[in-house]
């Protein structure tokens, strides 16, 4: 089982408001390894191309330094509509299946005011992070029987921003906060002997994030943003084991071993004139010491089985780079257009591919708009497409010998920004 999550005391309101998050967006499908390519509106639909650009109050997730080119106040509420074109599995057992979850809900928010006293902004965001997963029922198995197989893994922030202009070109800001997780995942929890069902691992563990943003030229600014790595110790769950002469339920289930990962972004921003703005980003992903390995354990049976069940499993995914550019058309007073193009390169070995973290898409195409309804609101929307990639492979953890995994997705993402002086 290749999934890790965390476990840390925490308010019973901030595990909620974390719960209801994560509730809209499980399964997350993966797109920068499990990563989304962006967050906000406007991040998206410029494909990521965030760094030097951030100027909403998705600039707490993306770059902190861009809040301080909030003047007044603002505030975003974004969503995502995911419809997955091909999330499928096949293998040596004649098994040829699509997942069954073929829509996905993402959903966040931030809220930011410039301070009066300070050349600074300051506010506070929830974000989805990331995730994967995927529910596939009843094809024939290694093991004889007809079976399910299924993951919900996802990953939501809560966050504190502020950005603050330090000279005229060069702005700082830092972000703080907590990342909380959780998973279920079922391997032919029917099947005697073999099957599981492990539920109700989560954990929360704080955060960090620091950024700058330097305006070079009147008409050129760069960017830079570093994001630590956070460790997702997953506890407090159950696992049934299907021992072949009932079911065992362990109450004491845990699953350690994986991490957000840490990040460092650099990119530029060009704007020639009052129409256009061009951007690129570059992002250095650091899964290599992110995901190496998990550990499952669990204890305390509540019948026949051992005291004690423990499974680890390599995952070796290699560091990533990301490459995103993005452009912004001002048509008018009231229309802007956006487009971008993000690629990274599939991360995940094959030797270690799961259906259970799909994180195999690598290129994505982006485009939408912008109306201004009146010097207040504002409406943002468009799309994500990410084509098909496929991946044979022969995991030799996993009960399913010579094998392929698919993805495609298509994301509808949108925007609603109310601002006041």
């Amino acid at each position: 089982m290749k999934t890790s999550f965390l476990r840390i005391n925490m308010s019973l309101a901030g595990r909620g408001a974390a719960t209801v998050l994560l509730g809209l967006a499980l399964p997350a499908h993966a797109t920068n390894g499990f990563n989304l390519i962006g967050f906000g509106a406007e991040s998206l639909l410029m494909g990521g191309a965030d760094v030097a650009v951030a100027r909403d109050s998705s600039a707490i997730n993306t770059n902190p330094a861009g809040l301080a080119q909030i003047h007044g106040k603002v505030f975003n509420g974004f969503g995502s509509v995911l419809r997955t074109l091909d999330l499928s599995h096949a293998d040596q057992f004649g098994t040829d299946s699509h997942a069954s979850n073929h829509f996905t809900l993402l959903g966040g928010g931030g809220y930011v005011q410039s301070l009066d006293s300070l050349p600074c902004a300051a506010g506070v965001g929830s974000f989805v992070q990331g995730g994967a997963g995927g529910v596939f029922r009843n094809f024939d198995n290694a093991f004889g029987t007809r079976d399910d197989f299924a993951a919900k893994f996802g990953i939501a922030k809560i966050s504190f921003g502020m950005g603050c202009q330090v000279t005229e070109r060069l702005a700082l800001g830092g972000t703080i906060g907590v990342t909380y997780a959780r998973i279920q995942q079922s391997l032919f929890r029917s099947t005697p002997g073999v099957g599981t069902d492990f539920n109700d691992a989560d954990g929360m563990r704080p955060h960090f994030k620091i950024g700058l943003q330097y305006k070079l030229t009147p008409t050129i600014t760069l960017g830079a943003a570093y994001t630590e790595k956070t460790k997702l110790s997953l506890s407090g769950g159950n696992l049934r084991f299907n021992t072949g002469f009932g079911i065992t339920e362990y109450q004491d289930a845990k699953l350690e071993g994986l991490a957000t990962p840490r990040e460092f972004a650099v990119g530029a921003a060009w704007k020639p004139n009052d129409q256009w703005l061009l951007s690129a980003k570059v992002n250095w992903i650091n899964w290599d010491d992110a995901l190496n390995s998990s550990t499952l354990t669990a204890r305390n049976p509540d019948g026949p089985g051992p005291a004690e069940l423990s499974v680890s499993n390599r995952l070796d995914w290699s560091n990533q780079v990301v490459i995103a550019l993005g452009t912004a058309y001002e048509l008018n007073d009231k229309t802007t257009l956006y487009a971008g193009y993000n690629y990274g390169k599939n991360p995940i070995p094959r030797s270690h591919t799961t259906p259970f973290i799909a994180g195999i898409l690598e290129h994505h195409y982006t485009a939408g708009a912008a109306y201004k309804f009146t010097p207040e609101w504002t409406f943002t929307g468009g799309f994500e497409y990410s084509p098909v990639v496929k991946v044979n492979y022969n995991n030799p953890e996993l009960p399913f010998g010579n094998a392929q995994l698919r993805n495609e997705a298509l994301f509808l993402h949108f925007m609603l920004s109310r601002q006041w002086q």
